[in-house]
């Protein structure tokens, strides 16, 4: 078994708790690694929807993980909402909670989005001292999630890996390598998603994410609404063999098909294993791991998008 990351496990292979999956779960109680939720739809519920976390979390580990922390913020953080996010923590006992490299509002208004970083020596610095102030208040490790994105800032001196990298390092947290997320933007961004991914701390990558996108011609959109495509489990398969393997969640959070359905598409990520932490000196081609040009091979040519910021 990989030795745990920041002493958390590998939990296997889990999908999302999602409402309309809740009578099938009660009633079928799956054979199901674990669930991941989203923290701030139970946060603040004492209805249905908190009494079927409570009958998952005494049966499954359980993950939360967060849309609205806003590390990235120059709003100060709050602490109202820590407190309620420790709050379930301490009620449902997860194995780890996650959130986003981004920033989601300021001045007080949520957008709802995950919005990207200038990614500067001064925004690091402000993220580092903002996760270590959570990980404090929390009193255990944050995991964080490079999101997907659509443009950048023009003010940016490196690249998200590296920020990242350094981020986690600096910081001591984890992170959550959303595999179709280094997918989305390389096609958005035109970068190589596969220096993206050797380029991070393997050490500290304790989760995947696997989903589906949208594909609009011109730009890539994180949807959660398909199944994997075939490029996106070619770097799963690379990311697992650099880490040795780390527990793996499957989005699929809109169109969602039954539960069976659901469970069967993550389970195909056991045919994308066999690799192993010995494997980082390997080239994409003994990894089976397509060349760039292929990734990008798309219908017609991608230019960054970048917006100037005062």
């Amino acid at each position: 078994m990989p030795v745990p990351r920041l002493g958390l496990p590998n939990l296997g292979l889990g999908v999302g708790l999602r409402a309309v999956h809740y009578p099938h779960l009660l009633r079928e109680q799956p054979d199901v690694d674990w669930f991941e939720i989203i923290s701030e739809n139970y946060m603040d519920s004492r209805g249905r929807p908190r009494h079927v976390l409570e009958r998952i979390a005494s049966r499954y580990p359980v993950v939360m993980h967060g849309v609205s922390l806003s590390i990235g913020s120059t709003d100060p953080l709050d602490f109202e909402y820590l407190a309620r996010l420790k709050a379930l923590a301490g009620d449902i006992r997860p194995a780890w909670i996650s959130d986003h490299v981004c920033w989601t509002g300021v001045a007080g208004r949520n957008t709802h989005d995950l919005l990207p970083l200038p990614l500067t020596e001064a925004s690091l610095r402000h993220v580092v001292s903002r996760v270590r102030q959570v990980q404090d208040f929390l009193e255990r490790p944050l995991v964080l999630e490079n999101p997907s994105t659509y443009v950048g800032f023009r003010g940016s001196t490196m690249p998200e890996w590296e920020f990242i990298a350094r981020m986690a390092e600096a910081a001591d947290c984890g992170l959550l390598l959303d595999v179709n997320n280094v997918y989305v933007s390389a096609i958005n961004h035109e970068f190589d998603p596969e220096a993206f991914i050797r380029a991070l701390p393997v050490e500290r990558i304790v989760q995947f994410h696997i989903a589906g996108h949208t594909h609009c011609g011109t730009h890539l959109i994180d949807t959660h609404d398909h199944p994997v495509v075939d490029l996106v489990w070619s770097l799963y398969r690379l990311a697992h063999a650099l880490t040795g393997g780390v527990s793996t969640l499957l989005e699929w959070d809109a169109h969602i098909p039954p539960f069976p359905v659901l469970h069967a598409e993550v389970l195909k990520a056991r045919a994308y294993w066999g690799g192993s932490e010995t494997a980082t000196s390997a080239s994409p081609a003994a990894l089976e791991v397509p060349e760039f040009s292929d990734f990008g091979a798309i219908p017609q040519p991608l230019h960054p998008l970048l917006v100037e910021v005062q």
